[in-house]
């Protein structure tokens, strides 16, 4: 039978009109800056890399900016600013930067007071209106409000850290607020204190900025009662994620290397109460460790921390059941104190940073297991301790 042009064009039509379509590519080239410590070694301030969520490529783009000791970055939800915690002891500041995607360079708008030593943790509010800090050595918390240029305001809310310290002498000798963060409802921060072995709850005011707490009023009972999550004896807590509902948090133990799962969900005067803890060591490791940092996979479904000592990533599954952790792997990081790590924004790669070999190795996550396969390693990354992603223009 002969097929005339016409026909032919028809039946095409119709065929592509049957047929799924083709998922367009989204663009998957990202900025990654990498803040790193300046004393000591020979780095600068914040590196800025190109990295390509389709194959895992990392390129070097050079020194975003010179600033000393930036061991905490973050980037503003509206894309415009960056933000770095300079943690230099007593002259230790806050840094904002305006954002130039196209050069990966980072400019200089202000530079305040940490009002506080070592900061090493910052994040914002649900507003975006307001900068969070942690800071390790005077173990105090600030909120630094944000103008409309981007700038930090001169008028920021502290509050300093208290409680019942925790046993290991060295370490816990005072409070060190070691991370900060709202909870779903904007109206409360949670706060790690490394040295009270509590993640503390303060009550916050988006209208005005303020905290207060920890403690606060039952409405039923009429007495006070503490709403912080209080960790094992000698925890050390550091860093803590929260589930993809909100309902629970896990809490890494910088100290003794654990992970706790806390429910955080109850009635008004609930106690937030922990449900699991568990090592997130390789099986018969011994000696020096210290667990560095945790973040939880876009799905939900995969946990992962940094261990330095053993050098390695923790791999988690989350039982969907009741938000149990199960290991199933701790995957070596090629190289010397992975401080930092990052999931990419498509949530197929990890990149771990390796502060004392001056590496940052790509890994690739099964999105079917949460293993970790090496991709890559870039070598040459002065001190690397903290990783942030920009969508690239």
């Amino acid at each position: 039978m002969k097929i005339t042009r016409r026909c032919f064009f028809f039946v095409l039509t119709c065929l592509l009109a049957i047929l799924p379509a083709f998922p367009q590519t989204p663009n998957q080239k990202f900025l990654a800056f990498v803040g790193t410590y300046t004393d000591k070694t020979d780095s600068k301030g914040i590196y800025a890399f190109e990295f390509d969520a389709s194959t895992g490529k990392l390129t070097p783009k050079g020194l975003a900016v010179e600033t000393p000791n930036p061991s905490w970055l973050v980037i503003h939800p509206n894309g415009k600013w960056a933000y770095a915690a300079n943690e230099s002891g007593k002259q230790s500041a806050i840094s904002a930067f305006s954002v130039d995607a196209k050069s990966a360079k980072l400019t200089l708008l202000d530079k305040l007071s940490a009002v506080g030593e070592d900061p090493c943790y910052l994040s914002f509010d649900k507003t975006g209106k307001y900068l969070f800090v942690a800071n390790y050595t005077s173990g105090n918390v600030v909120v630094f409000p944000i103008l409309p240029d981007g700038k930090l305001g001169e008028h920021p809310t502290t509050v300093q850290d208290a409680g019942v310290l925790g046993p290991n002498k060295e370490r816990q000798e005072a409070p060190h607020a070691h991370w900060i963060q709202a909870s779903e409802s904007g109206t409360s921060i949670y706060v790690a204190d490394l040295g009270l072995d509590q993640v503390l709850e303060y009550r916050f005011d988006p209208a005005n900025g303020r905290l207060s707490g920890p403690s606060r009023l039952s409405h039923f009972s009429n007495r006070q009662y503490d709403p912080s999550a209080r960790l094992a004896s000698g925890t050390g807590p550091r860093h803590a994620v929260f589930s993809a509902n909100g309902t629970d948090m896990y809490v890494l133990g910088e100290l003794q290397s654990t992970v706790t799962a806390v429910h955080l969900v109850g009635t008004d005067d609930y106690v937030p109460t922990s449900f699991q803890r568990i090592s997130a060591l390789p099986t018969g490791f011994s000696g020096r460790n210290d667990a560095a940092e945790i973040a939880m996979h876009p799905s939900g479904k995969f946990l992962y921390t940094s261990n330095r000592g053993a050098d390695t990533i923790g791999v988690f599954n989350i039982e969907r059941r009741d938000g149990r952790l199960r290991l199933v792997a701790n995957v070596p990081t090629g190289g010397k104190e992975p401080r930092h790590f990052a999931i990419d924004p498509t949530g197929r790669f990890l990149l771990a940073e390796n502060q004392n070999s001056n590496s940052i190795v790509v890994f690739r996550i099964d999105p079917a297991t949460g293993g970790l396969s090496p991709v890559s390693t870039t070598e040459g990354a002065p001190s690397p301790v903290c990783l942030v992603f920009y969508p690239a223009h």
